[in-house]
């Protein structure tokens, strides 16, 4: 006869990997050189580089954690940047072709002979023209 079966012990629950709290830097692409520290009792979160001195701060929660900080940053940052490029290609307020479709939306557009505008006016009356034929 064999040994009776022993019921498995339960294993305990998994430790967690703790979050990190150093990440790489945006503008110096040094390694684990920002820290984030979160101020609960004020709600800001800092965020600070160790090599070049970057520096940032964000609102927080409770719940915040140094990784929603570092994610803070990184959006604000691509905010800055796509404000930058849109002001270095449309001059700030958007191109000549944000006025144009804004003023054919307002009924206010009208055909010029020039420019870019007037061309897309064109291709688009030329496609109503052929949805119109032998209907």
């Amino acid at each position: 006869m064999g040994k009776r079966k022993k019921a498995a012990k339960p294993q305990g629950p998994k430790k967690r990997e703790p979050l990190s709290t150093t990440f790489s830097c945006l503008f110096c692409n040094h390694e684990k050189s920002i820290t984030c520290k979160l101020d609960k009792k004020s709600s800001v979160g800092t965020l600070h580089c160790k090599v070049c001195a970057q520096t940032f701060q964000t609102d927080i929660n409770s719940l915040s954690a140094p990784v929603d900080v570092y994610s803070d940053w990184i959006d604000a940052c691509d905010a800055v940047t796509r404000e930058t490029a849109n002001a270095a290609a449309g001059g700030g307020g958007g191109g000549d072709d944000d006025d144009y479709y804004r003023r054919a939306s307002q009924g206010g557009a009208s055909q010029q002979t020039g420019g870019g505008g007037s061309r897309r006016l064109q291709a688009a009356n030329d496609d109503d023209d052929d949805d119109d034929d032998g209907y």
